[in-house]
């Protein structure tokens, strides 16, 4: 029996599903049936209509050799379950953000976001270039896994909150929901930081389990309808500047596939990271006017002493995380070699010109 195949049968007995639901993906004549979980939403705005449009793009370009099932957050395994549900071969995809599993290795938010980093082109660039996809692929390949960048949020908003944030003080004892080590930079604010899947944001908000929540930006947030509960919105934010999202693929499903489908993955996957960026950034000038005008959301910017503690609880937080591994160390060295270098090229490029437009 094949080793993925026994997997399989481990996981089905686990978990106690159906065994149609985990058979292996088909393949007669170079043919094959895969999986696509995520950690959102079905087909929600940008992020999980840029997971249906990876499998379209899979599904076209392979003439239908490849045919890519996407099944929303909860609808196969719960959102926080999608990296081990691929690595143990039970999907052969998870589209998902990388700061998620932080509990699996302390270099993970540097392939996604950290606090006070590199925005989504800049992310991308490391990514591409800069010597990130081969630190990527050495940290997954140790869990069975391949990867690829297919997406971002773009910069996100500093979030929701039910009350007016005057200062620091405001902070302490501050139920928010947070992720990655956005949350940590939280925390040493006072707050208490507490990560819920998307889905579940609103009815905590409403019950009063958290007092403030952040999530993406506009266009995401007017979907999920943060503004019903929480009427003060906070931007910019400096905890998520640029967060990426990974295709994550089980490495002996990829390794199965022939050379022209693995490209073409690959191809889906680099289309999708600037498509999702272009979907997000038209999305999010549309929801921002209907937040302001229709439901009259009281835009706010933190104060200068809350962004100043922010950003550098954020470099405090990141170079901690590099302490903790041998290998995080080199992820983080990689990552703020290339920060240092963007940071002195940006006032001569789109920051420099942007501060000149805008004003």
């Amino acid at each position: 029996m094949k080793r993925r195949t026994f997997i399989r049968s481990a996981a089905r007995a686990s978990a106690g599903l159906a065994a149609a639901s985990f058979a292996a993906p088909a393949i007669a004549q170079g043919r094959f049936k895969w999986k696509l979980i995520t950690a959102w939403p079905k087909n929600f705005p940008a992020i999980g209509t840029g997971t249906q449009r990876i499998a379209d793009s899979i599904h076209e370009m392979s003439d239908g050799r490849l045919e890519v099932k996407v099944y929303g957050g909860g609808e196969l395994v719960p959102p926080f379950e999608v990296f081990d549900a691929v690595r143990e071969g039970i999907s052969e995809m998870g589209h998902d953000a990388p700061y998620y599993w932080i509990a699996k290795h302390s270099a993970m938010p540097f392939f996604c976001s950290v606090p006070g980093g590199l925005t989504a082109p800049e992310h991308a660039a490391w990514v591409y270039f800069g010597g990130g996809q081969a630190l990527w692929d050495e940290l997954y390949a140790g869990f069975g896994l391949k990867v690829f960048l297919a997406g971002s949020g773009g910069s996100n908003v500093g979030g929701w909150f039910r009350k007016e944030m005057n200062g620091l003080a405001d902070f302490k004892g501050l139920r928010m929901r947070i992720p990655g080590l956005g949350g940590e930079v939280m925390t040493r604010l006072g707050a208490v930081p507490i990560n819920l899947p998307g889905a579940e944001i609103l009815p905590a908000l409403q019950t009063g389990a958290i007092d403030a929540a952040e999530w993406v930006a506009p266009y995401n947030d007017l979907a999920f309808g943060f503004h019903k509960v929480a009427k003060f919105y906070y931007a910019p934010g400096v905890h998520e500047p640029g967060p990426a999202l990974g295709l994550t693929i089980n490495a002996e499903a990829f390794r199965e596939l022939p050379s022209d489908l693995k490209a073409i993955v690959k191809r889906a996957a680099g289309d999708e990271a600037f498509r999702m960026l272009c979907e997000m950034t038209v999305g999010n000038a549309e929801a921002l006017g209907v937040l302001l005008e229709k439901y009259n959301v009281q835009l706010r910017r933190f104060p200068s002493e809350v962004y100043e503690a922010m950003l550098a609880a954020g470099a405090d937080v990141a170079r901690e995380a590099a302490e903790k591994d041998p290998f995080t160390q080199k992820v983080y060295e990689s990552w703020s070699d290339f920060r240092r270098k963007i940071i002195s090229l940006s006032p001569l490029t789109e920051l420099g010109y942007m501060q000149l437009r805008d004003a």
